[in-house]
């Protein structure tokens, strides 16, 4: 058969497929067409990291139209009608103090390198326009998250940079503490507190991310630091990839009393959103958030191709329509969906993109974190003061060592 011809019996055969699915369930039909409508956002998505544990990077060593060893390749992203995806740059904990800072830029650019490989598939988008501009053209709209305080190193330097790169939104921890903020492992009692929520620098932290337009991440936070973040930040937050505690008590997930300091926020002007991991009983974790908060604080943050267990139903981005018509089914409105959908997080970074506006006139922080608080022993100290070189000396000493010891094997 000539691959013309396969063609066309794919294109036939997909279209009989929806055909009958849809004349079966009158949901899913009103489903597809709301997505059609409103761009589906997803607001956290790893496939960047798994480009990295299975090819180290090297995206010409990966065809992601016909790869199928992960939650989101090309035609399930089709599938699944993913107007835009927000994804994650993420390097493990591990490498905080050491080279967190470079495997980020890297992640970063395979963000970018995975648009410009796929033109026709991705738009590389880092504004609210941008994702309507996109979803106008029929393609997915790719925006980049940080996942992890730890991989801007304490800097704010490394905070601006990042933005000028395309990111727009950072989670201040993942599960680790940073030098100014506590992640949410705290809240199980296996870790001591450090900072009390932030620590000075790491209110500097969100002040800054207010005067640049980055959308500020509570998903892997500490309470405490949950409601010093929402007592102080001028713009929206969101909770990219995170789920009801009421319904699952995880102190990963987020408790009632906060989803109501997300309404006040709400009511003063500052639509705060709130996105939605698809874990176990994600339904509920739907229903539950819309009853205390209202359907203005609810998305969508499958957390796909980076959890190793997804429900049965929910195994790749090619089913979320799915998720939509159950919402229709339990009796959501089509302007509840809408708004879950994509309004909620458009309507979250306009706000933001507002007040980074209305803030132009404010200098950059360019006041450091304080030595001593990320003093290590290979941390270089310049700019610092006099006692704190006595570290760099000491990391120079112990290279020098080093070296004689091979020397003289």
């Amino acid at each position: 058969m000539e691959s013309r011809d396969l063609t066309k019996l794919i294109f036939v055969v997909f279209w009989v497929k929806c055909f009958v699915s849809c004349a079966e369930d009158p949901h899913l039909t009103r489903a597809l067409q709301l997505m059609s409508e409103t761009p589906l956002i997803d607001g956290h998505n790893d496939l960047p990291w798994q480009m990295r544990l299975r090819f180290n990077n090297q995206l010409s060593k990966v065809d992601l139209n016909t790869y199928n060893g992960t939650h989101t390749n090309i035609p399930k992203i089709k599938e699944g009608r993913l107007g835009a995806q927000f994804w994650s740059a993420y390097v493990p904990c591990a490498s905080q103090y050491k080279d967190a800072v470079r495997q980020t830029f890297e992640q970063i650019d395979v963000v970018h390198r995975m648009c410009q490989k796929y033109p026709n598939v991705f738009m590389f988008a880092s504004s609210s326009q941008d994702i309507l501009d996109a979803f106008e053209q029929n393609k997915t709209a790719s925006l980049i998250g940080v996942e992890g305080g730890h991989s801007i190193d304490s800097s704010l330097g490394t905070l601006r940079t990042m933005y000028q790169l395309g990111v727009r939104y950072l989670t201040l921890t993942h599960s680790c503490n940073t030098p100014w903020a506590d992640n949410w492992l705290e809240d199980t009692s296996s870790e001591p507190s450090q900072h009390n929520g932030l620590s000075p620098f790491g209110k500097q932290v969100i002040t800054e991310m207010n005067r640049l337009g980055m959308l500020i991440d509570l998903a892997h936070v500490t309470v405490k630091v949950m409601e010093q973040v929402l007592e102080m930040s001028q713009a929206p937050v969101i909770f990219s990839h995170s789920s009801a505690y009421s319904i699952c008590n995880h102190k990963r997930n987020v408790p009632d009393h906060i989803l109501t300091k997300v309404v006040i926020q709400t009511s003063r002007g500052y639509k705060a959103f709130y996105f939605l991991t698809l874990f176990v009983f994600f339904l509920d974790h739907f229903d539950h958030i819309k009853k205390v908060g209202g359907p203005e604080i609810v998305g969508f943050g499958g957390d796909y191709d980076g959890v190793t267990r997804l429900p049965q139903g929910l195994e790749d981005v090619s089913k979320v329509p799915n998720v939509v018509a159950e919402l229709l089914r339990r009796g959501w409105t089509d302007e509840d969906v809408k708004a879950a959908l994509g309004g909620n997080l458009l309507r979250v970074m306009k706000k933001t993109e507002e007040i980074r506006d209305s803030l132009r006139s404010r200098e950059p922080d360019d006041a450091p974190i304080p030595y001593e608080q990320v003093e290590n022993p290979c941390r270089t100290s310049y700019g610092s003061s006099d006692c704190a070189s006595l570290s760099f000396l000491f990391c120079v000493l112990h290279f020098y060592l080093a070296t004689l010891n091979r020397m003289l094997r």
